[in-house]
């Protein structure tokens, strides 16, 4: 008993020690409160700082050396995206800025051999439908990134896909404002629960990359508020990113970071966004106007802008009164309230070990999940103990590709296909080491399996003739910076498609793309999975999929057009031209306006190829009748799913609300059920407000007109029950 004692008598001690130096250290630097709101300790922090300091924290440095023109890494930064020092004084933590949004970059493998898990393209995220499976990939890069020293992850792509050519489809959410708001901001929320800043990107309306540094994007106030601006609004109220970057294209003759309108006036005045608003690398072009009009840190512009225009130049129009002080101390709160609130003064990055294993799992449960299975005549798939198979193409011998950019995540291992161009920007064009091949040959038991590399169409056709089964990877390449002129794929693997098909009808196709592409061949085949870049695991996750180890449970976040004359531009101006030829001047979203993707073929009357939200099973489902109830004045739609097949699967219940008034039907509410065989389940979906409603820009806020309400229940945008009509009073 005495020696209890005296160990409660030590421990008593020793938590008031502690307590005593918390005590210190809040009376002291009162700012290291954790105790206290962001808002409170930032402001008892700025009171700190000195002009100069404010103004080091309002600017970013590039994070990489350049040997060529002699700019060593700058000091202290991890070598990254951007980097903005700390204040050693006042206990305020540099900025380790890494992109993106599947993973760690390395860019220019600045830090030797420093490898990370990819997750699956952003498109194959969006696809599963499943905020949880958005949430953990969130999670997991944000605990690496942290792990790693970084503090900062510019990730939160979300711009809309208006353009199915653009070449940083990948990295984005797909079509619809519900959906990519949605799911990126539970990314988000994973990212900074792991105590990392994530910003929400690229704001606003950057949805193509031909011309995306000079290009005037023209759209109507209520079209962009009913869908770009309401999928960041959405995300930003789900996932509460800490930055938000503004992009490099004009948006009706302003900048997107000088953009009062978007910056002020939306984003911090309607959405009454606290965080702050930092420029994309190079979108900076302007002093005053910039400062003004909302942006509050620019973002390595020494070199990527004209100038560094948030140091001198800034410190200048603060003394001439065209910025002033008040603004900076604007500019600089909402930096330090966004790092408190995601924990980077109280739970600092630092280096310590990654479980890779973990991290490869989430990678694989997540392109499992958002893999869609477009086409499977006779239940080719899954595969059931084939007794030779033919593998085809696209270096399924060695891993899976990935896109290009700075969103590029460097492998542990390396690349596996070194050496393809371009090996410069946007590339270089890497492969991760997650074979299908070998995947493949792991599930197959005692069946042949043989590779062909698919060069030689004839010889894989020859190949896929002696098989039971062929199995053709074909793949798409983009890149930021870069569109595609078509949606054909490149290398002539149309003919090697056609030639196997003919050989074997037996044949799957895989895709690993970065967006639609045209499938000429389509009806000739057995089966077609769309992989998307697969990720760090996605070897492993494709060969799950084809023999059922995983029931591929994605569904199109976007709409497959059969052709390009269905698009609202059908030619995409510059993408392809020349070097040399002029970029376009601006680009015409009122076309479609708010109705983006599968609203633009309904209010079209168009047939697509796949429609949104489609996507097959290995199972089937039947629903029941949906009954719709009211709360709070608004719907919840409730249904019974019941899986009537054979095997464990997963469905999405889909809810398109068509207002009072207008021939179109939106996407209002959605869930995602898991069921055994013979398992039923009632699902209630809350259908969000603002699809309900029609933004009225004279009133400056979203109004529901009341009136008749038609709700369908279905499996796509196109395969809907009979729709459940309800009453809604008006409400503002």
């Amino acid at each position: 008993m005495k020696g209890k004692s005296r160990h409660a008598l030590r421990t008593a001690a020793l938590a008031a020690s502690l307590l005593g130096c918390v005590g210190a250290v809040a009376a002291t630097r009162p700012w290291m409160d954790a105790a206290q709101p962001p808002d409170a300790r930032a402001n008892a922090l700025q009171a700190q700082l000195t002009l100069e300091e404010k103004l080091q924290l309002v600017r970013s440095v590039f994070a990489q050396p350049d040997a060529a023109k002699g700019r060593p890494m700058p000091a202290g930064a991890l070598g990254s995206a951007g980097y903005v020092p700390g204040i050693p004084r006042l206990g305020i933590p540099a900025l380790q800025e890494s992109d993106a949004g599947l993973g760690v970059a390395n860019p220019a493998n600045v830090r030797p051999g420093d490898g990370a898990t990819s997750l699956p393209a952003g498109l194959a995220v969006a696809a599963s439908w499943d905020p949880a499976v958005a949430y953990a990939g969130g999670a997991m890069i944000g605990g690496e990134a942290h792990a790693k020293g970084f503090n900062v992850l510019l990730a939160g792509g979300i711009d809309l896909q208006r353009e199915p050519r653009n070449g940083r489809n990948f990295e984005y959410a797909g079509e619809d404002p519900l959906l990519a708001g949605t799911l990126v901001g539970e990314a988000i929320r994973g990212i900074q629960g792991r105590h990392v800043l994530s910003t929400i990107k690229h704001y606003a309306l950057n949805d193509q990359e031909t011309a995306r540094n000079t290009i005037d994007v023209r759209i109507g106030e209520r079209a962009a508020r009913e869908s770009d601006l309401l999928a960041f609004e959405l995300a930003i109220e789900r996932g509460r990113p800490g930055s938000v970057m503004c992009s490099y294209n004009k948006v009706d003759g302003d900048w997107a970071c000088e953009n009062d309108f978007l910056l002020n006036q939306v984003l911090k005045g309607d959405w009454k966004y606290p965080g702050f608003v930092m420029s994309d690398w190079g979108a900076v072009h302007s002093v005053a106007k910039a400062a003004n009009a909302g942006l509050d840190q620019e973002s390595a512009g020494d070199v990527f802008d004209a100038q560094v225009f948030f140091d001198a130049p800034l410190k200048e129009a603060l003394a001439r009164g065209e910025v002033k002080p008040a603004r900076l101390d604007d500019m600089v709160h909402r930096i330090l309230r966004s790092m408190f609130a995601a924990g980077l003064f109280d739970h600092p990055a630092a280096k310590a070990p990654i479980d890779e294993r973990a991290s490869l799992g989430v990678a694989r449960r997540a392109e499992e999940a958002g893999a869609v299975l477009l086409r499977n005549e006779h239940a080719l798939l899954p595969l059931a103990r084939p007794a030779s198979i033919a593998v085809i193409g696209a270096h399924a011998d060695k891993g899976v590709l990935a896109g290009g950019g700075s969103s590029l995540v460097i492998p542990r291992g390396g690349n596996a296909v070194p050496g393809l161009k371009p090996e410069t920007w946007p590339g270089p064009v890497v492969y991760h080491p997650s074979a299908p091949l070998a995947a493949i040959r792991a599930l197959a038991g005692k069946a042949r399996v043989d590779f062909a590399p698919g060069d030689d169409p004839a010889a894989a056709a020859a190949l896929a003739a002696k098989a039971q089964v062929a199995v053709v990877f074909v793949q798409q390449w983009a890149a930021e910076s870069v569109d595609a002129a078509d949606l054909a794929l490149p290398d002539h693997q149309d003919a090697l498609v056609e030639a196997v098909a003919k050989a074997n009808p037996r044949t799957v196709v895989v895709l690993e793309t970065n967006s639609p592409v045209a499938m000429p061949w389509l009806d000739r085949v057995g089966a077609v999975l769309a992989a998307w870049y697969p990720g760090s695991a996605g070897g492993e996750a494709i060969a799950n999929l084809l023999f059922g180890r995983a029931d591929p449970s994605g569904r199109l976040p976007i709409t497959w057009p059969r052709d390009l004359a269905q698009l609202p531009r059908p030619v995409l101006e510059g993408a392809g031209a020349a070097p040399g030829t002029p970029p376009p001047a601006s680009v015409d979203y009122a076309i479609e306006g708010a109705d983006v993707g599968y609203r633009w073929f309904q209010r079209q009357g168009l047939e697509p190829l796949f429609p949104f939200g489609y996507g097959l099973s290995y199972t089937r489902f039947e629903h029941g009748a949906p009954k719709v109830a009211l709360k709070d004045g608004l719907p919840r739609v409730s249904v019974e799913v019941r899986n009537v097949g054979k095997r464990a699967g997963a469905d999405v219940v889909q809810v398109y609300a068509q207002v009072p008034g207008s021939p179109i039907r939106r996407l209002a509410g959605f869930a995602k059920v898991a069921l055994q065989p013979g398992q039923a389940r009632t699902v209630e979906v809350a259908l969000e407000p603002r699809l309900l409603s029609d933004f009225d820009t004279a009133k400056r806020h979203w109004v529901l007109r009341g009136g008749d309400y038609a709700l369908y229940v279905g499996r796509s945008a196109t395969d809907l029950a009979e729709p459940v009509h309800v009453q809604l009073p008006a409400r503002e």
